[in-house]
């Protein structure tokens, strides 16, 4: 997050629409893909350059056209020339923190979401900004890195033709693609929830400094979810809604099921950050609970020894005058007075409690 603000800060002072990358830097090609389909045919190709996509607009089937890689500067200034994008849709496109949100722009709709992978080797939540802007007739998809989405499984139902997506507009392209987006959240969640779970039993065992900075981490990472899902939930309520009419009344009824995942996805980013405070306050108690039991024993052994502290201490004092100092068998009587005390008190702890039981 605090990233995303250093890089955020390289276009202060630029004039408003400029086109600025702002995000990882990368020296990978941008790659192109455009799909072209309807009822009963499909055809994709990879071009090389985007004005080979020049007649995405002109129809009847729906142009699927996908953007991996925004770092290229020519390749973005290119997509704004074919495709007549506005400047300020452009640099919200490449300034890769922007919040997701939805735009109406008449005979458009701009779409900005996050879409969300777990590493397996850094055990982390990453994130990558895609735009959508659908028109009548096309989508067009601007991800951030050529490192793979998870779009796969529509790519696929278009390829073969299968499923409503190849008889429906690009509304329900758009509406698919999200859905797919909003899918992967939950994996996401259920490593995390996977995550937490190892953790809280780690900390009912063996409560370690190593775990505590552990929950401070995924306490971020529920933070960093919540930045990225809340708003959008504001952005499928937003297409649900209606009004375009580049939404057809048929794609409604499934936004609205988008619209439900997307509040299943919210209720289990709280319930991990609520999960996640009580872990933080276990860990605090479970640490305390053990100073106590160091204290409770350092407090016997101190006890154990005041009064036998205080005999050896009185029969120390140099005085010439102490009855017991001549007796014959004083020194005796004085071991057995102290083992009689510490005897005492052994008694007294064990019936108490105090010792020969463990604390629960």
């Amino acid at each position: 997050m605090l990233e995303h603000l250093r890089r955020r800060s390289k276009a202060v002072g630029h004039a408003p629409g400029t086109a600025t990358y702002i995000g990882v830097e990368r020296d990978t090609p941008v790659t192109l893909q455009m799909i072209t389909y309807d009822v009963g045919s499909v055809d994709s190709v990879n071009p090389k350059h985007l004005r080979e996509c020049s007649c995405y607009d002109k129809g009847p089937g729906v142009t699927w056209i996908n953007i991996d890689g925004l770092h290229d500067a020519a390749v973005v200034n290119e997509a704004a020339d074919v495709f007549k994008l506005h400047p300020l849709v452009v640099e919200d496109i490449v300034h890769t923190g922007q919040r997701p949100k939805m735009e109406d722009l008449g005979e458009s709709i701009f779409v900005i979401i996050k879409m969300l992978s777990f590493n397996e080797k850094t055990r982390k939540v990453e994130d990558e900004q895609v735009s959508f802007i659908l028109g009548r007739h096309y989508l067009l998809t601007f991800q951030e890195h050529a490192n793979g989405d998870v779009f796969g499984e529509v790519r696929k139902r278009i390829m073969n033709r299968k499923g409503r997506v190849c008889s429906m507009g690009a509304d329900y392209l758009l509406y698919a693609l999200m859905d797919a987006v909003v899918d992967n959240y939950f994996i996401v969640l259920e490593r995390m929830g996977e995550e937490i779970e190892d953790i809280e039993e780690m900390l009912l065992s063996a409560p370690k400094p190593a775990h505590l900075e552990a929950l401070h981490d995924l306490r971020r990472e529920a933070l960093f979810l919540r930045k990225y899902i809340f708003p959008l939930r504001e952005v499928v309520a937003k297409l649900e809604k209606g009004g375009n009419e580049l939404i057809a009344d048929s794609t409604i009824f499934y936004l609205r099921d988008l619209y439900d995942h997307t509040i299943q996805v919210m209720d289990t980013v709280e319930t991990f950050r609520d999960m996640l405070s009580g872990m933080v306050e276990l860990y605090l108690s479970n640490i305390s609970l053990k100073m106590n039991e160091i204290m409770k024993v350092l407090t016997m052994f101190s006890s154990f020894f005041i009064p036998l502290t205080f005999i050896a201490g009185l029969y120390g004092m140099n005085f010439k005058f102490m009855p017991e100092l001549e007796w014959e068998y004083g020194y005796y009587a004085v071991l057995t007075l102290m083992a009689s005390v510490g005897g005492g008190m052994l008694l007294m702890f064990r019936r108490k409690g105090w010792i020969g039981k463990r604390s629960k």
